[in-house]
């Protein structure tokens, strides 16, 4: 492929997804790392410079922190962006009864900087547009394959998501890499990619080169796979709010009648609405749900995450419980558990 061949193949395909325009307001989350310098320069040609602004966190965990911080510094003022720096220390994680950190290291590095492009777009009204591309995307779908159960496990990250978009996303690693070379543009390694200990690593160099030996258009097929269940988990997101019409509820007569499929997404729905949150799981309950509905009287079920079914008249409704900790008192000592992706 040509050099000039291999940016605009890039720039064309950004500005068909539509995700980020001319003139249009955007942080671009900046760790230095490859696809994130060919999203900064792509949204620079996109939108122009003065519509871009550019974040990057730096957390002190690496010994090239601060040398990835001085390369991103490098990098806006080359291209005339504005760049706002967060330092946040691992050591301000909130710690568990035990006093030691609790929760997994990139979930908590990833809500810092979540939470500082929010804060920066909001007060720019623009959207925070993150790196993510193909390759990221066959990697979370496998991910979440083997530590999630259900359909929703294999649907991957969306292209825009509220104020967050992702330019790059039907595009791969390689392309962004030769995006760069074209350019001219240099980038920082991160060596904690390629560290086994990550499940992200464990993915990258273990699962899809053993995929790939069985077929080698294997990321592909799961890109593919991905892009069908979308289109169909919106059928059946169609399917479940016509049967519930805006209702929290459902007659417990009518759920029983239903296909078992439909029956379960509409538990996990009412679920996930009182909760606030994924609660999966909910959808294996049904058939207790139904037996105690056929008891008469009232009954009450945890179904999973702080998500609790309650039967009564005929009807079943959910309601948000409390936090694990709040209900059953804080937690023995233990050895702290990494879940998660860093996404």
């Amino acid at each position: 492929m040509a050099v000039g061949d291999a940016r605009g193949l890039v720039l064309e395909a950004v500005r068909e997804g539509a995700l980020i325009g001319a003139g249009r307001p955007v942080v671009a989350m900046l760790s230095g790392g490859r696809d994130s310098v060919c999203l900064l320069d792509v949204a620079v040609a996109v939108c122009g410079a003065g519509a871009v602004s550019a974040l990057h966190v730096n957390y002190g965990l690496r010994a090239q922190a601060d040398g990835d911080e001085l390369h991103c510094r490098e990098l806006c003022e080359r291209l005339g962006v504005g760049l706002e720096v967060v330092r946040e220390s691992p050591k301000a994680r909130a710690t568990g009864p035990d006093g030691r950190p609790s929760g997994n290291l990139h979930a908590w590095a990833r809500e810092v900087r979540y939470r500082a492009a929010d804060l920066m777009a909001r007060e720019r009204d623009a959207s925070v547009a993150t790196g993510h591309t193909a390759s990221d995307q066959v990697e979370t779908i496998l991910y979440r394959l083997a530590a999630s159960p259900g359909r929703r496990a294999l649907l991957g990250m969306v292209a825009a998501d509220g104020r967050l978009v992702r330019p790059l996303l039907a595009l791969t690693r390689e392309q962004t890499a030769a995006y760069c070379r074209a350019a001219g543009l240099g980038w920082v390694e991160d060596e904690s990619n390629d560290d086994r200990k990550y499940a992200r690593a464990r993915v990258r160099n273990g699962l899809l080169p053993a995929l790939r030996a069985v077929h080698p258009a294997a990321e592909v097929n799961v890109l593919r796979t991905a892009k069908l269940l979308r289109e169909e988990t919106a059928l059946l997101d169609a399917l479940v709010e016509s049967e519930l019409a805006g209702a929290g509820e459902i007659a417990l007569e009518r759920l029983q009648a239903l296909p078992r499929a439909l029956a379960r997404l509409i538990v996990i729905r009412l679920a996930e609405d009182a909760a606030g949150g994924l609660v999966p799981q909910a959808g294996d309950r049904v058939a207790e749900i139904l037996a105690l509905s056929r008891r008469g009287g009232r009954a009450e079920l945890h179904v999973g995450g702080q998500a609790g079914a309650v039967i009564e008249g005929g009807m079943l409704s959910m309601v948000r419980l409390p936090a694990r900790e709040d209900r059953l008192g804080p937690r023995a000592p233990g050895p702290a558990v990494a879940r998660g992706l860093d996404c």
